[in-house]
């Protein structure tokens, strides 16, 4: 197997693209300390500020996304693609990588491209159950597509000897994460003993879900579980001013949860959406959840993702067609009141978790680099 020397990372727009990225240069730079990295993104994505701070060398191309209707922007696309992978070839020629990787997002398109324009050795890693447009393009162009869910093996038809279901990188991060068994009375002021449930919509936070749990929080009033409210910086003052009573002494809402993988470790039960980043987590720590899917993604894809594990008794779901104050606290009664159930169903995320990401993405790697 070939020493990796100097890698290309591409993957953006958001942040389920970009941290799988990061977390796995984390563990090639612990195997090969002098590898040299280049991230290539763009100037409009999240990645533009989350690589700088990580202090990795970052680049720029410009490309949107293809309407689904026929219009002129789509003629803009496509003459963006044609100028973009002319950039991204010079580039990869003045950088030299070993390998390049795509971790999703319309910016991986012509980097990736370049990249088997070149001969230059590449990867995939589609985080979702659903594959995207851009991996379903690149699929017929790089050496290895790396996978999270078997399900999204039917996607990639003709291309199914490059498939390699490796696992998002995200987990083994988070399985890393040392534990901190006070977190729940030192930043919440909470019972470091008492079960707790913990309910979010991402970072940004999703006001369906804040608004469920905002009507359900008076039900949440003396039962003999906690929970934590985190409706993402954006919503929260406006939450705050709207609740016309004090929050009851089992509850807290925050506005965004710095430290997230330490305090999973220490919960019972998880209310959230299912993003591939957050199905990582929780399955790599083993916690049951009930999820729901936003109904604004491509393709379905939440949905498809959060039926990978109710179809394996590791989650409920709720649409967020359905999603009330009233469902929401039934469901989590129901559960909560049902400890044999819940740690069956903890068990059954733990079985579909992947905790060697990275280390299986690695091995990938150098196998296909020259």
């Amino acid at each position: 197997m070939a020493e990796i020397k100097r890698i290309v990372l591409s993957g953006g727009g958001t942040g389920g693209h970009i941290y799988p990225a990061l977390a796995l240069y984390q563990v090639i730079k612990a195997k090969y300390p002098d590898v040299e990295c280049l991230y290539v993104g763009s100037q409009k994505g999240l990645e533009a500020d989350i690589v700088a701070k990580e202090g990795l060398a970052f680049q720029s191309v410009e490309i949107q996304g293809l309407e689904r209707s026929l219009s002129l922007e789509n003629l803009k696309t496509a003459w963006l693609m044609l100028t973009s992978v002319h950039k991204a070839k010079k580039i990869l020629r003045d950088f030299k990588p070993d390998v390049v990787i795509g971790t999703g997002g319309y910016v991986c398109a012509p980097v990736l491209y370049a990249a088997s324009r070149l001969g230059i050795p590449s990867l995939i890693h589609e985080q979702n159950s659903v594959a995207g447009v851009t991996n379903k393009f690149l699929s017929r162009f790089v050496n290895r597509i790396a996978t999270c869910f078997e399900e999204v093996k039917s996607d990639f038809k003709g291309q199914e000897s490059k498939i390699i279901l490796t696992g998002n990188p995200r987990g083994q991060e988070v399985v890393a994460t040392p534990k901190m068994d006070t977190i729940l009375s030192e930043q919440f002021q909470l019972d470091d003993q008492v079960p707790t449930v913990l309910v979010f919509g991402g970072s940004r936070g999703a006001p369906a879900i804040n608004q469920a749990a905002i009507e359900a929080i008076p039900s949440f009033a003396g039962q003999d579980y906690q929970v934590i409210v985190a409706t993402g910086r954006v919503h929260y003052d406006e939450l705050r001013q709207s609740l016309k009573q004090e929050l009851p002494a089992n509850v807290r809402l925050v506005p965004y949860i710095d430290n997230m993988p330490s305090l999973l470790r220490q919960i019972k039960l998880v209310v959230g959406r299912s993003g591939a980043t957050s199905l990582t987590e929780l399955t790599a720590l083993g916690l049951p959840s009930i999820l729901v899917p936003s109904p604004y993604v491509t393709n379905n894809h939440q949905e498809h993702n959060a039926m990978a594990l109710v179809d394996h008794g590791a989650a409920r779901m709720i649409k967020q067609a359905d999603l009330t104050a009233t469902s929401l606290v039934e469901t989590i009664q129901e559960l909560m009141a049902d400890p044999k159930n819940l740690e069956k169903m903890a068990q059954s995320a733990y079985e579909l978790g992947i905790r060697d990401a990275s280390d299986r993405l690695v091995k990938v790697l150098e196998e296909i680099c020259k």
